[in-house]
């Protein structure tokens, strides 16, 4: 691990009695980016965002943060520089935003600015007399990830920040991270909202029943997860007949895993056998379609 590395693990394992709920999980988190970390429910993502934080201790494996081994001696070293917000939102509802944050503040030993800092970051200083029962669901997940950035943390852990939020509160928190990230803090975020986690994340992690299948950037998934093939010709039927495991279809035939080299080959086969090729393209993949691909049908969030 580099100085620009936030977060490593090392053979990373939590078993409860007979299930693995994380298994020998080797992460990479650089700093300044948005990590988005996915996987279906079950796959092992908070329980990984607890042993992070050194709130479950794993039954093999090793945490680095900042370069430093997670125990129970530098826990209280490192926690000041780490912000979370895991599962549902904090918050008293008979309190004010400006009420919790000040117990925040006690239990911290902050002081005034530091949280109306917080309150500015996350834009709800005009809401901040106002009871957090009456938030919105978009306020107070704004309130817990205020929170979170009150001890002015270098590193965010966020679990599952913009559920049950509509578009509009979505579109709000994913701006924050995006612009938390360009002011270098490092935020780690799953959530089950592919499509605005593409937009978020430059970097990706995916589990899958604890392991870890896919890690790297965003373009390195795109080109990990090789898009269908179409090669479009008028003779779908005889080039499906040609090409073992090939789907015909109304423009040509559709194929899985062919490499550049592979399709190469295969359409100088179909012109041998005097089968027009049109076109040769591979389909349009989204992250959601990678995702189910590399976790199978059961994988969806």
């Amino acid at each position: 691990m580099d100085m620009s590395t936030v977060i490593a693990t090392h053979g990373l394992t939590k078993r409860y009695k007979k299930h693995t709920a994380v298994d020998d999980l080797d992460l990479v988190v650089p700093q300044g980016v948005v990590y988005g970390f996915l996987g279906p429910n079950g796959s092992g993502k908070s329980t990984t965002m607890k042993m992070l934080l050194g709130l479950t201790q794993p039954s093999d494996g090793v945490v680095e943060l900042f370069g430093q081994r997670l125990s129970e001696t530098s826990r209280r070293q490192l926690l000041p520089s780490i912000g979370s917000m895991i599962e549902a939102p904090p918050g008293y509802g008979h309190l004010t935003g400006w009420e919790n944050m000040q117990i925040v503040r006690d239990m911290l030993d902050l002081v005034d600015p530091q949280i109306e800092h917080a309150f500015d970051t996350v834009r709800l200083t005009e809401h901040k007399h106002k009871l957090v029962r009456h938030y919105s669901l978009g306020m107070k997940q704004r309130l817990g990830i205020a929170m979170a950035l009150a001890r002015t943390p270098t590193l965010l852990v966020l679990d599952e920040p913009t559920n049950g939020l509509d578009p509009a509160g979505i579109e709000e928190i994913r701006t924050l991270l995006v612009g938390l990230a360009t002011q270098g803090i490092t935020v780690m975020v799953s959530s089950h909202q592919l499509h605005e986690i593409d937009k978020m994340a430059s970097v990706f992690g995916i589990l899958s029943s604890g392991k870890m299948i896919f890690q790297g950037t965003r373009e390195q998934l795109f080109e990990h997860a090789l898009p269908d093939l179409v090669i479009e010709t008028p003779l779908s039927l005889e080039a499906a007949q040609l090409v073992a495991g090939s789907l015909p279809t109304a423009e040509g035939i559709r194929l899985a895993d062919y490499s550049k080299q592979e399709t190469a080959e295969l359409v100088q086969r179909l012109v041998e056998a005097k089968i027009p090729v049109h076109a040769v393209r591979r389909v349009q993949q989204s992250l959601e379609d990678i995702f189910i691909n590399l976790t199978g049908r059961d994988g969806l969030l």
